[in-house]
């Protein structure tokens, strides 16, 4: 654990696993549709580390 943790007496919690509740369908034009959105977020957020990537 991390010192500056353990200096305010912080403790480490442990968490349930919380498993997922419902299923995405990813198929037809409505997946495709969130695929391409999801996949324009992602490209716009990491824009600087594609560029990177790409320039290696």
């Amino acid at each position: 654990m991390n010192d500056k943790l353990l200096k305010y007496g912080i403790t480490k919690a442990n968490r349930p696993k919380i498993p997922a509740t419902k299923r995405l369908d990813l198929t037809g034009e409505q997946g495709q549709q969130i695929i391409k959105s999801e996949t324009k977020l992602v490209l716009r957020t990491h824009k600087e580390t594609f560029k990177r990537l790409a320039d290696m």
